[in-house]
């Protein structure tokens, strides 16, 4: 424990709110375990295919391999020891960024920590210069496209096709970070 509160005081790369620990190194089996959580929980709650889980891992996979901290984020939140949430940012070549992978176990959820994600993702976003946020989603994921209008992401694109096992209706969304921007709990 003494080890924990040393490196949130030293400003490190771990951060605990309540029992949940955010955690922003990529560990062995992080990889696996978040494209496992992708797979079993969409599996459960929306309805995809393994296809969904096989096209997150040949994806995630080659983020991982590919991973610089200068311009990328892999985040982690942790409940006792688990990995219950994850978020990424994958940083591209020009002012751009792709938001990616961002999932809450239902075990956290109604904590306030998808918010608490976003904010740093985009905080990050922004000590980065990043001009410009997008991200993919489908229609089903309801909560996830709220949280997103209210951190100003504005769809942009949407298709409609078969995909992950059913007709579904995907999403591009996009936000245009300003100069001065603020992360959204500092906003009244």
């Amino acid at each position: 424990m003494e080890e924990e509160v040393a490196r949130v005081m030293q400003g490190n790369s771990v951060t605990q709110t309540s029992e949940v620990n955010i955690r922003t190194t990529m560990e062995p089996g992080d990889v696996g375990y978040v494209i496992y959580l992708h797979g079993v929980l969409y599996a459960r709650e929306y309805g995809l295919d393994r296809t969904f889980e096989g096209g997150v891992a040949q994806r995630f996979g080659e983020f991982a391999k590919q991973y610089d901290p200068g311009k990328d984020l892999f985040a982690v939140a942790e409940l006792e020891g688990r990995i219950v949430g994850s978020i990424v940012i994958d940083g591209l070549d020009d002012d751009t960024a792709m938001l990616r992978y961002f999932l809450l176990h239902p075990d956290a959820r109604g904590r306030g920590l998808g918010r608490e994600l976003m904010n740093r993702a985009l905080a990050f976003c922004r000590e980065r210069g990043f001009r410009t946020v997008k991200l993919w989603t489908i229609t089903e994921l309801k909560a996830a496209a709220h949280l997103y209008q209210d951190f100003g992401f504005v769809c942009t694109f949407e298709k409609t096709h078969e995909i992950w096992g059913a007709t579904r209706t995907e999403r591009e969304y996009e936000l245009i970070l300003q100069p001065g921007d603020q992360p959204e709990t500092d906003k009244q």
